[in-house]
């Protein structure tokens, strides 16, 4: 299988199957499915690195996204979405996203969220701790 993502970032990936609500009237899986799922696995990515506690005093709001997409995918097709954080800097971080089935790349996304604090729900700059979440090198990174 060919190299998905970098190896000095902690990665996830999610397989899933196609089902009938992703597919639009052209008989395709829907441009926004494609975000729903970027959305969908960007958080089981930091519900499982983080800790309870630092899921009490933060969260992560979408600012931008920027999607290519490449080619469809239709019914029953086994999808796999992989993610990674690609850069924090200040208040926001760069994860990416590769949407693959089997082999074929069929989008590639890139979203910026900016880290708030849950009791003043304002923006606050990524510390040490979190941005340790996303970078440390471990041979058993999430995969």
């Amino acid at each position: 299988m060919t190299h998905k993502t970098p190896k000095n970032k902690i990665s996830f990936q999610h397989t899933f199957k196609v089902d009938t609500s992703h597919i639009d009237i052209r008989g395709h899986v829907n441009n926004m499915v494609y975000l729903q799922w970027t959305q969908e696995v960007a958080y089981m990515h930091w519900d499982i690195l983080a800790t309870d506690e630092i899921k009490k005093d933060i969260m992560w709001f979408v600012i931008r996204h920027e999607i290519d997409y490449l080619s469809q995918a239709f019914e029953n097709e086994i999808i796999t979405v992989y993610t990674w954080i690609e850069e924090a800097k200040g208040v926001r971080t760069t994860r990416m996203f590769s949407i693959y089935r089997g082999e074929q790349l069929l989008a590639k996304c890139k979203t910026i969220w900016c880290l708030i604090d849950a009791k003043t729900q304002k923006p606050k700059r990524i510390s040490n701790d979190i941005l340790e979440i996303f970078t440390k090198v471990n041979s058993d990174d999430i995969n």
